[in-house]
């Protein structure tokens, strides 16, 4: 085996940058601990098998020892500084094991964070992670809310002047438990169940709990139904219409108050939850709140702007109306506005106040982005569509109340919604287009402008078929007034406007004074024209082509 020879220099540069490597571990190692003077003087010598030597160990160690009864044995597991000596053997154990039922009822325990070494170094984190590859001294458990303020229960490392480096609960955590256990712990009725029913059943819960959250649930629901039955019996005794808005407009979130304030009664007062049940409650009941605040407050709005302009009102299709269709289509729009604001602000406050991305496990998916993809692409037309209706509102190109011609169907606009145009036809029928397609397709507003039109009404005549008295055929029935919503009579025209081998066609322009009758006018002179040129027709004079079915196909 060969050995490569180095120069004298080289060697040199080899053994100080040994020497500064050694150096740098040895000073990491050094300040890798919290040097105190003593440790729980006041217990005496903690037993010889008590593993301390790592995050995981004690852990570990903390909740083996309280479930076995063993509570003197774990208060060594805990920083007692703050305690006076002689009062540490006393309180050391009722706080190690008030502190066990504080992690199972609040905290969630990411064991991956808790590394089986003693320097707690992460060797295979990314290097997104500001502690990879650095020796800890202190790792967060977890924050748990307390009346006031949230407070963080953590492990440090901890090294007395006469004894080697442990890792025991932080003398801060030691002093919130009185507190968090007074908020989390057990309440009088749970003391009493029997002790069979505080014992572990199944997937790390307790029996009591596998009864109580149905119980919950359905107390919630039955809260609900009570409340709901209630405001609909009061509101069919109502006779004041404002009194009748306000309790329709806050049924709905006040159903969603009642269930959510329910369940959060019963977890605080009545039964606290472990971890495991406690980190889903959270988010959904300050969801749940958010949800009945959003909906009173846009309920509460919709019923305010329905006193304003009724969008049901069918004044609003009237030609002298455009003032008021403006002022329907600016309020639409600022309530999808204030929608998107609301949805916004709610979505902060549930993300701030239930910490969803560190309590369901979310954070993982949104420091890859891999959340903001999934979410933008499966939204992405519905965002598309509210960008669309916004434009609408914006450039006005179609207004409440307008009438339109889209996809050969003549209606008028009812709604323009987030991600949809409601439109309602002559018939009545609604015709619902999405919001993107209404946008980019071309159609017709006959109201737009002004409220006049021209409507086209085409005959097919026969090549030798006179036009000139059907011309004055079509002025007698405009100046006899008998078909109603007619222009001024400069407006209407009679127009040869093509023909082919079978004939001519003739097109009648009726001037209509409203958009909105215009389609019904059309079809009176229609008929009236027909009508006449039958009567012609019987008279010998030449008026419909002489063309059979089988030849016009």
């Amino acid at each position: 085996m060969s050995v490569i020879a180095l120069a004298p220099r080289h060697w040199i540069a080899v053994a100080l940058i040994w020497i500064v490597a050694a150096c740098a571990a040895t000073a990491q190692e050094s300040t890798a601990f919290f040097e105190i003077e003593s440790l729980n003087e006041g217990l005496g010598p903690p037993p010889e098998d008590l593993d301390r030597a790592t995050p995981q160990s004690t852990m570990e160690a903390l909740l083996d020892l309280v479930r076995e009864g063993d509570r003197t044995t774990a208060a060594h597991l805990l920083d007692l500084s703050d305690i006076a000596t002689e009062e540490q053997a006393a309180k050391g154990p009722r706080l190690a094991a008030d502190l066990v039922q504080v992690l199972d009822r609040k905290a969630v325990i990411n064991w991956s964070d808790l590394l089986e070494r003693p320097d707690a170094l992460e060797t295979r984190g990314s290097s997104d992670n500001p502690v990879a590859g650095q020796p800890q001294r202190s790792i967060l458990i977890d924050i748990v809310d307390l009346e006031t303020r949230p407070v963080a229960l953590r492990l440090n490392r901890v090294k007395p002047e006469d004894g080697s480096p442990v890792w025991v609960f932080s003398s801060q955590t030691v002093a919130n438990i009185p507190a968090l256990h007074a908020l989390y712990g057990p309440t009088w009725i749970e003391e009493e169940l029997p002790p069979s029913w505080r014992e572990e059943a199944a997937w790390g819960l307790m029996r009591w709990e596998l009864v109580g959250l149905p119980l919950l649930i359905g107390l919630a629901t039955l809260a609900g139904l009570f409340i709901g039955r209630l405001q609909a019996a009061v509101a069919a005794r109502v006779r004041s219409r404002t009194l009748t808005d306000i309790l329709r407009a806050t049924r709905t979130p006040i159903i969603v108050a009642v269930v959510t304030g329910t369940a959060a009664l019963v977890t605080d007062a009545i039964f606290i939850f472990s971890g495991k049940i406690d980190t889903v409650l959270t988010p959904l009941i300050v969801l749940g709140f958010t949800a009945a605040a959003i909906l009173f407050v846009l309920n509460g709005v919709d019923a305010v702007l329905n006193r304003i302009v009724p969008f049901d009102d069918d004044n609003l299709f009237d030609a002298n109306m455009e003032d008021r269709r403006n002022l329907a289509t600016r309020i639409a729009a600022g309530r999808r506005i204030l929608i998107v604001l609301i949805v916004i602000v709610g979505g902060g406050v549930v993300l701030s106040e239930a910490n969803l991305t560190s309590a369901l496990g979310l954070s993982l998916l949104a420091s890859a982005g891999a959340l903001t993809l999934l979410i933008g692409f499966a939204a992405r037309h519905i965002l598309g569509n509210i960008l669309a209706s916004l434009q609408i509102a914006m450039n006005r190109s179609a207004k409440i109340g307008d009438t339109v011609l889209y996809r050969d169907y003549w209606c008028n606009v009812e709604r323009i919604n987030f991600t949809y145009v409601q439109l309602r036809s002559w018939t009545g029928a609604r015709i619902v287009a999405p919001v993107s397609e209404f946008v980019n397709e071309p159609f017709e507003n006959w109201t737009m402008r002004e409220p006049s039109i021209i409507r086209q009404v085409e005959i097919r005549l026969a090549h030798d078929a006179a036009v000139a008295p059907l011309r004055e055929v079509f002025y007698e029935f405009v100046d006899k007034g008998d078909i109603e919503g007619l222009g001024e009579r400069d407006s209407h025209m009679v127009l040869t406007t093509g023909h082919d081998v079978f004939g001519k066609t003739v097109t009648f322009c009726v001037a209509c004074a409203d958009a909105n009758s215009s389609w019904t006018a059309s079809c009176a002179m229609r008929e009236a024209l027909l009508e006449r040129m039958a009567e012609m027709q019987a008279d010998g004079r030449p008026m419909f082509p002489k063309v059979t079915p089988a030849e016009s196909a």
